[in-house]
């Protein structure tokens, strides 16, 4: 029957600054994953151009981009993607792991940043014995203890009530607060004001992005 083409995306031109925080909106199947994805070196893009630290990742080989991914971006996921076998520790050693970081190196920089989320308490408990709100520091610890240069969200609030949910997004200003890169997609409009800049997507097309007024 043939194959039909399928664009999520339609002609996206934007650039974001660093120390932005940005977060991305709009409908179901406008295109938000898919620009997530790109942004995150995930998927390239078919056509145009991403520059990630003045780099073109359009062409590069799928080694170079998890080379990318492992040395400039930290990810947390609306499911946390925790390992359910590993400690809270373990979990969030995982990026040095791959980064070929020293054991002693690593449980020191894994500590500090467990700490820096709230986990002291909980370094070797199981993903299963944590609520969901803590699960959701063991993905942000796991996102932030590379030092990345931009940390990638979508919809990291979207299984927690709305105290975990609020506890994450103070988080996550106080990160903004420390001039880090934060690009999170979201549906909550509450959350989204938290940002400095929303873009709203519909139909693959950007229909705004706008500077939040703080008054």
């Amino acid at each position: 029957m043939g194959s039909v083409d399928i664009y999520a995306l339609r002609g996206i031109d934007i650039e974001i600054e660093e120390g932005e925080f940005v977060c991305i909106m709009g409908p179901s199947g406008c295109g938000k994953s898919t620009l997530l994805n790109i942004l995150g070196c995930l998927d390239k893009p078919t056509d145009g151009k991403y520059y990630l630290n003045g780099c073109d990742i359009s062409y590069l080989d799928d080694d170079t981009l998890s080379d990318m991914r492992c040395n400039y971006l930290g990810f947390v996921f609306q499911s946390y993607n925790l390992i359910p076998q590993l400690s809270v520790i373990e979990n969030i050693e995982i990026p040095l792991y791959y980064q070929g970081i020293s054991p002693n190196e690593s449980r020191e920089k894994t500590i500090e940043m467990a700490s820096r989320v709230g986990l002291a308490e909980r370094l070797y408990h199981k993903p299963t014995e944590l609520s969901g709100g803590q699960q959701q520091r063991v993905g942000i610890a796991r996102a932030l203890v590379n030092n990345p240069l931009v940390i990638l969200a979508d919809e990291p609030t979207g299984n927690l009530d709305s105290k975990s949910g609020k506890e994450i997004i103070d988080i996550f200003i106080e990160l903004h607060r420390q001039k880090k890169t934060i690009i999170m997609v979201t549906h909550d409009e509450d959350i989204a004001r938290n940002a400095e800049r929303i873009i709203c997507l519909r139909d693959g097309l950007i229909e705004n992005d706008e500077r939040v007024y703080r008054g």
